[in-house]
């Protein structure tokens, strides 16, 4: 008996070992792969970025034209590169065991690249994340992987795609497996994704890539200091409802654009006049990536951090909904984060706080928020702004992620939990597609709480009467 037991546990040990170097070496590979074309990708981009101030005008002039080419060749060539990306890759791994088209690639790299020049206000790293994907899953097709293996293969091509955007090697790889299904994490994705994520940010940094990381300037003692939590906690509960704002601005200006009946064209090219009149009325800031208002929200020096508007974080919304719903090829995450340092900016001279700190818990927490990624943006508040910061991001970024509620900006998401018991909600089925509805006794509850409450300031205010 104790020889077969022995005999078992050996055999189990040898299998874990061959499966562990297996999806050691496999994902190193594929991340490398992955590291290297989105790194290309990002060369391109920073390329043709350089490239504007060769036009004798505003860039933003050419708006109009290049988002009748995006929609065009994406329409033509690959309808799954439309929009920000990131969902139809977590619609391929739950839908279709992580099969891709290969024409995502060349198709989505060139749009972004003509929407981002043009000033579209996208992000980089959903395109990063689809064309890591499709790259993977080419990989998989090509040498005729299992479909569980493909889908693996895939979900580490996601982790690789945001890992060599990010610069946070550990975070990106977390994110591409959180955000596949809200409340779950796959773990036997794990090894493989994070080694894909690591293997791909090292290529990326051996290709020339270069990545920004914050220091604002704020130290703890970690001791109790209230006023700061309440401050924190108020911040959590405005960055859920900044995020639910996204959501909801992206969701509505989704609907209203494609409810216009008109030659898909030219819908394109008056979207991007409407993009070119605001920005003469408002200005450019919040056209393109908007790197440089997002360090200057985290820059601890008064002089950058203080001629932010209050109301950047509603104006790159507006700007983001448009561009991708006149039809813009880009990501959604960098826009996010855009609006979650401004708003931390906003919220900081609100509660006249350290403005720098509120900006970073912005940033992380509505990242989370609009994700249901909370744990990814726990680990990039570490790797971006430093363990002073972390603690105090976990309890906002939870915090907004909870008040978010069951939304989020990536529709094919699965829900496999509910934020509260007083909701009931579907679960197992795509966000898109569930809807929570308030339980009976959440609300019995509650006027029982008040009941008690009404009765006792009666007969406080009874016997106050009586001894009088």
């Amino acid at each position: 008996m104790n020889n077969n037991k022995m005999h078992t546990h050996l055999t189990e040990q040898t299998i874990m070992f061959a499966s562990i170097t297996k999806w050691i070496l496999l994902s190193s590979v594929i991340g490398a792969i992955i590291g290297a074309v989105v790194s290309l990708f990002l060369k391109l981009l920073e390329y043709f970025e350089h490239s504007r101030s060769l036009l004798p005008f505003s860039y933003y002039y050419t708006l109009p034209f290049a988002l009748v080419i995006t929609v065009f060749i994406v329409k033509k060539f690959a309808p799954n590169a439309k929009g920000h990306g990131t969902e139809k890759v977590i619609e391929a791994v739950h839908k279709s065991s992580g099969k891709m088209d290969f024409a995502v690639i060349p198709v989505k790299l060139v749009a972004t690249i003509i929407t981002i020049f043009s000033g579209g206000s996208v992000g980089k790293e959903g395109p990063g994340a689809q064309i890591g994907a499709a790259t993977a899953s080419f990989i998989a097709t090509m040498f005729k992987f299992s479909k569980k293996d493909r889908k693996k293969v895939v979900i580490c091509g996601i982790s690789a795609g945001f890992a060599s955007v990010f610069g946070t090697p550990l975070a990106g790889a977390i994110f591409g497996v959180e955000i596949l299904i809200v409340g779950a994490l796959m773990y036997d994705i794990l090894l493989p994704s994070i080694v894909a994520g690591f293997s791909a940010f090292f290529v990326a940094k051996m290709f020339g890539i270069s990545y920004t990381y914050f220091d604002i300037a704020f130290y703890s003692k970690f001791d109790f200091n209230y006023i700061l939590i309440l401050k924190i906690i108020l911040g959590g509960i405005f960055f859920g409802l900044v995020a639910d704002f996204i959501i909801t601005t992206l969701k509505v200006a989704h609907q209203k654009i494609s409810a216009i009946k008109i030659n898909y064209m030219l819908k394109a090219f008056l979207g991007g006049v409407f993009i070119v009149i605001l920005t003469l009325i408002v200005g450019e800031e919040y056209l393109g990536l908007g790197f440089t208002t997002i360090v200057d929200s985290l820059s601890p020096y008064a002089v950058d951090n203080s001629e932010i508007p209050w109301y950047a974080f509603i104006l790159k919304t507006v700007f983001t909904a448009l561009t991708l719903g006149f039809g813009g090829s880009g990501g959604v995450i960098t826009p996010i984060f855009y609006v979650g340092a401004t708003s931390g900016n906003f919220f900081g001279w609100l509660v006249d706080g350290y403005i720098p700190l509120f900006a970073a818990l912005g940033f992380v927490s509505v990242l989370a928020g609009t994700t249901s990624a909370p744990i990814a943006a726990m680990i990039m508040a570490v790797e971006l702004f430093g363990m002073n910061v972390a603690h105090y991001a976990a309890l906002s970024i939870i915090i907004a992620f909870l008040m978010t509620g069951h939304r989020s900006v990536f529709p094919s998401q699965l829900l496999a939990m509910k934020k509260s018991e007083a909701l009931s909600v579907n679960l197992g089925e795509e966000i898109i597609n569930t809807e929570a509805t308030y339980t009976t006794r959440f609300f019995q509850n509650i006027n029982v709480i008040f009941r008690r409450i009404w009765l006792k300031i009666k007969e406080t205010k009874d016997e106050k009467d009586a001894k009088e």
